[in-house]
This record gives structure tokens, sequence and C-alpha cells, in this order.
């Protein structure tokens, strides 16, 4: 029955993604969102700075999968404040 449903477009191919917490690291909100694809994920997520019609946000998909949801959120967030601490606010030119 799967595979009638997903031929009938009852099923989604789409990669799933899921939220973890923000964490916050000098001023900036990082948001993981872990992108799942083929059993694996891949290393998502944003960086917010500001609140209301002031926040200004970085959108990023990498081409790193793992294979666990925990390890693309914990990469995601140390890939995201090596960028904060190199780049700074510059991030969002």
């Amino acid at each position: 029955m799967g595979l009638l449903s997903k031929f009938f477009g009852g099923g989604s191919t789409a990669p799933k993604s899921t939220q973890a917490e923000p964490i916050e690291h000098k001023g900036f909100s990082i948001i993981a969102e872990p992108i799942a694809e083929g059993g694996q994920y891949r290393i998502a997520g944003y960086i917010n700075k500001g609140e209301g019609e002031e926040q200004k946000t970085h959108r990023f998909i990498r081409s790193d999968v793992v294979a666990s949801k925990q390890d693309a959120i914990d990469l995601m967030q140390n890939k995201s404040k090596t960028f904060i601490d190199q780049m700074g606010d510059s991030i969002f030119n």
C-alpha cells in the first residue's frame, strides 16, 4: 500500500526538517534545523540577530550529512559559532 500511496501522491519524498531549541552566541541566535535525507541528516539552520522588523536572518544548508540528528545539531551550532566569531555582523551582507 505504501508504494501505491506514493505513486498516487499520498506519500511525501520531500526532506523533513526539525528545529532544535535556539542557542545564543555573542548576541546572535543560532537555530539548528537538520534535514532528514535517506536515513541521515544534512546540516542546516539559521543565524538570527535583532527582533521584529530589525531582525536579520542568515539561512544555510551545508553539503555535510551525518548519521544522527543530534550530531547534525551539534555540528551546525559549532560551525555557526565559528562563522559568527570570524564574520560578525557581516554575515548578513
